[in-house]
């Protein structure tokens, strides 16, 4: 117009558009922010790894952990892990579950692979801790072929990639080997008393055999090996199911069931919490002593006063009730630790009660996810798990 405000008006205009960007650039810019935040928070939340020591490349190990899903084998990944080294567990998840590692998953130095130790693996490592085999009763009865399998062809795998790899080897063996014992405590120089056509058969002579292999290799192919004769042991991440001693006195406990013993209670057992035996099995690995070393907790209880024990622990009100003995349960059982002392510079330091009571606490929290647990009896049992894969009969 002739006044000059059309030309105002577009100048106007023009430095409302430029303002309506700069507020949008703004407001974009303070929303991408906020997203990536909250993205960064999220990320943190779900790879909130335990604190890991970052090592040297040259002092990493790569380590193969056999077994590594299940209870025992699950807080051995955890000391490996934080200490630095590279961990690859593999398991066929019969006794193991994926919840016992599941916060490892995701961190660039540990692997899981589902895999049956029965069937040869081609992997590249430098150690080789073999702790594959169920180790409860009913569950290694339950196949007792098949048990026999991974315990001597799942070794001779083991043993065959440790020859071609270099890498050292340790057995996770047990105090099996010992049987019904007639020597009172069990120094590693006793040979046992184990009957070898009993329902526990499958298990203490495959164990006994699988020794023999890994002195056999040692011998014939130079390959370095490590034996843990391992005594009853107990903590979290215990197989609500497996039907041992703690975990099914613990379970009926604080459920208010009868607390069940087999025969009068008077056999004795020794206990050693898992953290001390995870030490055991580092300091044996990593040490020069190559013969076989009991590890375990030379406490000893009749297995009628550890249900009392429990009993009181858990302030419960069960009954402690008596049923037919076991064939073949041991009468006695106690550890000679002399060796573990003077090679490993090794002995229990957790007391059974402080066990107990963390181990107590992880059964509430087990209880309070699933509502109710029913104990394990006696006799051959699969594991109760939630996932496809099986350990069948079938599987000879």
């Amino acid at each position: 117009s002739s006044d000059g405000s059309g030309e105002r008006f577009h100048e106007e205009n023009a430095h409302f558009m430029s303002n309506l960007d700069n507020i949008k650039r703004l407001v974009q810019s303070e929303v991408r922010a906020e997203l990536l935040n909250s993205v960064s928070v999220a990320t943190k939340d779900v790879h909130a790894y335990p604190p890991v020591k970052t090592l040297p490349e040259i002092e990493k190990l790569r380590i193969l952990v056999t077994g590594g899903a299940g209870f025992v084998g699950s807080h051995l990944v955890d000391r490996l892990m934080m200490a630095g080294h590279q961990v690859i567990v593999v398991d066929n998840m019969f006794t193991g579950r994926q919840k016992n590692v599941a916060h490892w998953l995701g961190h660039p130095n540990f692997q899981l692979i589902v895999h049956d130790v029965v069937e040869p693996i081609m992997l590249e490592v430098d150690q080789i801790y073999h702790l594959a085999c169920p180790a409860s009763p009913p569950h290694y009865q339950y196949n007792p072929i098949k048990t026999i399998k991974t315990s001597t062809e799942g070794t001779l795998n083991m043993l065959g990639l440790a020859k071609r790899t270099r890498a050292r080897m340790l057995l996770t063996s047990t105090s099996e080997v010992y049987g019904d014992p007639e020597v009172h405590p069990q120094s590693e120089s006793y040979w046992g008393h184990v009957n070898p056509i009993g329902p526990r058969a499958c298990y203490d002579e495959g164990k006994r055999v699988a020794e023999t292999m890994m002195y056999a290799y040692e011998k014939q192919a130079a390959v370095e090996v490590r034996v843990a004769r391992i005594f009853n042991t107990f903590g979290p991440r215990m197989h609500p199911n497996d039907g041992r001693v703690v975990s099914n006195f613990i379970i009926q406990a604080i459920q208010g069931k009868d607390i069940t013993i087999y025969g009068e209670g008077l056999q004795t057992r020794s206990f050693q919490y898992v953290d001390d035996l995870v030490e055991g099995l580092i300091r044996l690995m990593d040490g020069n002593y190559s013969l076989p070393v009991n590890i375990g907790n030379p406490d000893e209880y009749k297995v009628k006063d550890f249900a009392i024990l429990i009993k009181d622990l858990t302030g419960s009100n069960s009954t402690i009730r008596a049923l037919p003995a076991t064939t073949d349960d041991p009468k006695q059982r106690r550890p000679d630790i002399t060796t573990a002392k003077r090679e490993l510079g090794w002995s229990p330091k957790v007391p059974v009660r402080v066990g107990l009571a963390k181990t107590i606490e992880y059964f509430r929290q087990e209880l309070a996810q699933s509502g109710e647990i029913i104990p394990t009896g006696p006799d051959a049992s699969k594991p109760q798990q939630r996932h496809k894969r099986s350990f069948t009969k079938s599987q000879n």
